[in-house]
């Protein structure tokens, strides 16, 4: 599992500032706990080997150092660029509400869910996305800080027992306008 996160991890983020945490609820006792929050999926609950939670972080830009800091050391960073970077975060903070914040860290949290399905494939494990549960109650649930951490999707995982139903897709004329 600490492979497949780690490689979903080098999905894009806004600035880099990598929002995402992951809480992989994984014992029947958590499990329970999570059962109440959802509005379905109770079967990939009882059968998948986890739910992964994936939930943004309020306070991501208490990291941005530590980020270009290893950029830099990393040799992938000249070091004007992270000075100006932290400038340009400092300024930018005292801007943003926390609607914002939370808006854009769940749209970053959107990617690393998409790549974290591609990655879990490769590894041979099946997933299932997941966002028909409380928003609102699903940190306290679990006894996550709801202040901090705010929810963007799960991810169930294991392998499938059996073969998933196939999907349709709208037709790209329906969802794509050229101006």
């Amino acid at each position: 599992m600490s492979i497949i996160l780690e490689e979903a991890t080098r999905a894009p983020s806004s600035m880099n500032m990598q929002p995402w945490r992951f809480f992989i609820v994984e014992s029947k006792e958590a499990k329970e706990k999570l059962r109440p929050v959802l509005y379905g999926n109770h079967l990939q609950l009882d059968t998948s080997s986890a739910m992964i939670l994936i939930f943004t972080d309020l306070k991501k830009y208490d990291y941005a150092e530590k980020i270009y800091d290893k950029a830099v050391e990393s040799g992938l960073m000249p070091e004007e660029v992270r000075e100006k970077q932290l400038r340009n975060i400092s300024n930018m903070i005292h801007t943003l509400d926390e609607h914002q914040v939370e808006m854009d860290g769940k749209l970053d949290g959107g990617l690393v869910a998409m790549q974290l399905m591609h990655i879990a494939r490769e590894h041979g494990y099946d997933t299932c996305s997941i966002g028909g549960f409380k928003h609102e109650l699903i940190a306290d649930a679990l006894g996550i800080d709801s202040k901090r951490y705010k929810p963007v999707m799960i991810v169930s995982i294991g392998k499938a027992a059996e073969e998933g139903h196939p999907s349709v897709r709208l037709d790209i004329e329906d969802i794509a306008y050229w101006m």
